[in-house]
């Protein structure tokens, strides 16, 4: 930089963050320097940063007047609460004004140990969080501490309650969170994740109501909700039931009604993922049509569409990422010119010894001085490009949970298929036990009791077809429901979206026109003296 440095000669570049507070000025020089220069700078609080300056990377430049005459930002029609900032950025078109929750936010992680949990000193160590949450219609906040294990029961009893709706996906556990938990940018991470989540869960119009949500938000102490049981542990109790299920009673082989609005995946009953597996195979391959199969054309013509726009949202993900990254790269470029015109400007100075000189690196200073300003006005862009864009980084993720209440609903229609047929086949062992009986002469007891048995088993299984009917249907209307919502809310927020964006470039590129245009107006007595 300029002033009474000892150093001389080309430095190594400086880190951005440097240059981000570059003052470029000093007593020094100033002093040399036309008055044209220093009335275009001394104003500047770019180059004269005060202590709220530049602060924070996602401070505005407000866009010119004729961006808001030409690009009119989309205001929610029933906003969120102005304070709510965070609510705000997850809950979007104004629907978060629908919501119970004003805010909802997550500070304060602290390390805990679970000595009784584990055998290894230090091996039950684990991170709560302090989730704070106020509502609309108290005026006091809830403030209570969860684990990331807590936020896991929460997504599981959610994901068994309200099958078909597009629930939002909880973060991923990481499978070495014991080797990375003392990282503070771990833990930051999914700090920030999880008050995403819940944001997101609270925006929902059906899951931000439901009890599970307020119970994990409100409750004191250890979490009131029983947390489910463990891949491993399903798998254990299924094993234990095969045999029972394969060569004892026949109702044990039989679906019970409570069982049958659940997914066979999990372990829960082996024989029936083997039944449910079996008709997968029979759908795709037998060559005979099922007795129930998806007529809803409507449905299957937007299910088609949803896997469109899924691969459109990743293309336009690569062209986002481009765009920032050619921001970035430009405001790069542009602050390291700057900082080469300034070591210029300290060579000249120290070696000048005609005045000429001087007045060349005080015009010199006038370019290094737009070169920076130009670098900041591009990271301010960037920075709210990111934030525009992130409404597309949640469609994304919002596609995830599309494909699963989808999955739910086909596995709903597979289970509703395997009892239809298991049905079937039951039936007719009955007909032929009948059949049989008629044609032995006198009383023959034990084809009477395996024909009750199988009669048994059909009024289980048949109240197990009613009830995973019942379930595929409100799954249907779940879907249904969650699809209107979808097409409403992706309009107004992609709309909202891009006018966002549209605004932001037309006022960043206005600013960074009038820094290059003023340089043009100070040098302009360069082109008329070549004239």
């Amino acid at each position: 930089m300029m002033g009474p440095e000892t150093a001389s000669g080309f430095d190594p570049p400086l880190p951005s963050e440097v240059r981000a507070s570059l003052p470029l000025s000093s007593s020094s020089s100033s002093s040399s320097s036309p008055s044209i220069y220093r009335s275009a700078v001394s104003s500047d609080p770019l180059l004269f940063p005060s202590s709220t300056s530049f602060s924070s990377s996602s401070s505005f430049v407000d866009p010119p007047s004729y961006a808001d005459a030409v690009f009119r930002p989309v205001e929610p029609q029933n906003g969120i609460d102005s304070t709510s900032g965070n609510a705000t950025a997850s809950s979007r078109s104004g629907r978060a004004s629908t919501s119970d929750y004003l805010e909802i936010t997550v500070t304060d992680p602290q390390k805990e140990n679970d000595s009784a949990t584990s055998l290894v000193p230090g091996g039950g160590a684990y991170v709560t969080y302090l989730i704070t949450t106020r509502v609309r219609v108290a005026a006091t906040a809830y403030s209570v501490r969860r684990r990331f294990r807590d936020v896991v029961t929460l997504a599981d009893r959610l994901a068994e309650s309200y099958r078909g709706f597009f629930i939002p996906i909880r973060p991923d556990k990481n499978v070495v969170e014991s080797q990375v938990m003392q990282k503070h940018e771990f833990v930051e991470q999914r700090r920030d994740a999880l008050e995403k989540y819940l944001q997101r869960l609270a925006a929902h119009p059906v899951v931000g109501s439901s009890e599970e949500l307020r119970v994990f938000l409100r409750a004191q102490g250890k979490l009131p909700l029983s947390p489910t049981t463990d891949v491993a542990s399903r798998m254990l109790d299924g094993a234990v039931r095969l045999p029972k299920q394969l060569f004892g009673d026949g109702a044990y082989g039989s679906v019970a009604p409570q069982e049958a609005v659940q997914p066979a995946r999990g372990g829960r009953d082996l024989l029936r993922m083997f039944k449910e597996l079996k008709q997968s195979v029979t759908n795709d391959w037998g060559g005979t049509r099922p007795l129930l199969v998806e007529e809803d054309k409507e449905f299957l013509e937007r299910k088609g569409k949803i896997q469109e726009l899924a691969l459109q949202l990743n293309a336009t993900s690569e062209q986002a990422e481009a765009l920032v990254k050619a921001q970035h790269d430009t405001g790069e470029a542009l602050g390291e010119l700057g900082l080469a015109f300034i070591k210029l400007i300290k060579l000249e100075n120290d070696e000048a010894i005609y005045v000429s000189q001087r007045v060349g690196a005080a015009n010199t200073k006038i370019l290094a001085t737009a070169a920076v300003k130009a670098s900041r006005f591009y990271r301010e862009l960037n920075s709210q490009t990111i934030k525009h864009l992130d409404t597309l980084h949640e469609y994304m993720g919002l596609m995830l949970s599309i494909r699963n209440a989808f999955s739910e609903r086909s596995d709903a229609l597979l289970t509703v298929q395997t009892l239809l047929s298991d049905l079937t086949s039951l039936h007719a062992r009955a007909d032929k036990l009948e059949a049989a009986s008629a044609r032995v002469f006198g009383r023959d007891d034990s084809r009477i009791q395996k024909l009750e048995e199988i009669r048994r088993t059909i009024k289980v299984t048949e109240d197990a077809k009613d009830c995973a009917t019942r379930e595929y249907e409100k799954i249907k209307e779940n879907n249904r429901n969650e699809l209107e919502r979808f097409d409403n809310e992706r309009h107004d927020d992609f709309l909202s979206m891009l006018r966002g964006l549209a605004i932001n470039q037309a006022g960043y590129f206005e600013k960074i026109a009038d820094v290059w245009g003023t340089v043009a107006r100070e040098t302009s007595h360069y082109a008329k003296e070549n004239c």
